[in-house]
């Protein structure tokens, strides 16, 4: 459980260093292409991936390229949500987002939908609408949209995350071992995000600076430490892959709630804290499914 206690520090602390980005004026687009760069080394040299496997199946191509603009594009995304919702109320998107892989894995892959993951997916809605529903600013009435951002932005979270998901379904759906389809997304988002890095300096409108690279190699490696640790967990317990999900994403779901709310005081209503126990509740449904 070391593994996985350290997988939910470090994906808490992505969000924290998104949190702190914009206090330190770092520019976010040059911190996350920076952080593929680093990425994909320690996906090369720590889960020894090589992107051949990838590129010798043609039918990963499609939600390679998809994963390649969807992970950079949700990463700005993420950094807006926890800018602006906070914490909380990203993380507990975030990590509900799977119940969107969930519904597609229906949809598109063929799963069979049970009454309890059923329940699951309509715990998990209920939830995401507790947890960002907020007051409107200078009334007393409870609404959804109080502050636009504050909710827009943890619900792409939310639908990006679980059109990730669903992209590495696919990707693993054409052959491509986990490792090597997480090195060829990282690749395709490392290529586009520096053009678009050098694009924006050219025109004058954001200057590479060592600031912002030095901030992407510390995100790089934090966000990388949780994908390894997570895929360490389930190594060190094959048989129990319900127990690694359910403490991962419960375990991310408290330690988000803890550093938001006690960390960086940000507000919860009691209809906030409710959406967190549906969520919680969502996790164990599914869980037990």
């Amino acid at each position: 459980m070391v593994y996985i206690l350290l997988a939910v520090l470090f994906s808490v602390s992505v969000s924290v260093l998104l949190k702190l980005a914009r206090r330190a004026g770092i520019d976010i687009i040059q911190a996350v292409a920076t952080n593929y760069v680093v990425a994909s080394l320690f996906a090369w040299w720590l889960l020894g991936a090589t992107p051949q496997g990838v590129l010798e199946a043609k039918a990963t191509w499609p939600p390679l390229i998809a994963l390649g603009i969807l992970l950079p594009a949700i990463f700005v995304v993420l950094a807006h949500s926890v800018r602006t919702a906070g914490i909380v109320r990203t993380d507990v998107a975030q990590r509900l987002s799977l119940f969107v892989g969930l519904f597609a894995a229906f949809v598109f892959l063929g799963d069979v939908l049970t009454g309890p993951k059923a329940l699951g997916i309509g715990i998990a809605l209920v939830a995401v609408l507790c947890v960002l529903w907020r007051k409107r600013a200078g009334t007393s009435a409870a609404t959804i949209d109080g502050d636009a951002a504050a909710w827009w932005a943890p619900l792409l979270v939310f639908f990006g995350f679980g059109a990730i998901d669903i992209s590495f379904k696919f990707v693993a759906k054409a052959g491509a071992s986990s490792s090597a389809g997480l090195l060829g997304a990282f690749l395709i988002a490392l290529v586009l995000c520096w053009i678009v890095v050098i694009v924006r300096a050219a025109m004058g409108k954001a200057a590479i600076n060592a600031r912002n690279l030095g901030f992407g190699l510390v995100l790089g490696a934090f966000n990388f430490a949780n994908i390894y640790f997570y895929v360490k967990g389930h190594q060190t317990l094959p048989t129990s892959p319900s127990l690694v999900f359910a403490s991962m994403n419960v375990g991310v779901v408290v330690l988000g709630t803890l550093a938001g709310a006690i960390g960086f005081r940000e507000k919860l209503s009691v209809v906030n804290w409710a959406g967190i126990a549906l969520a919680i509740a969502a996790i164990g449904v599914m869980t037990a499914a």
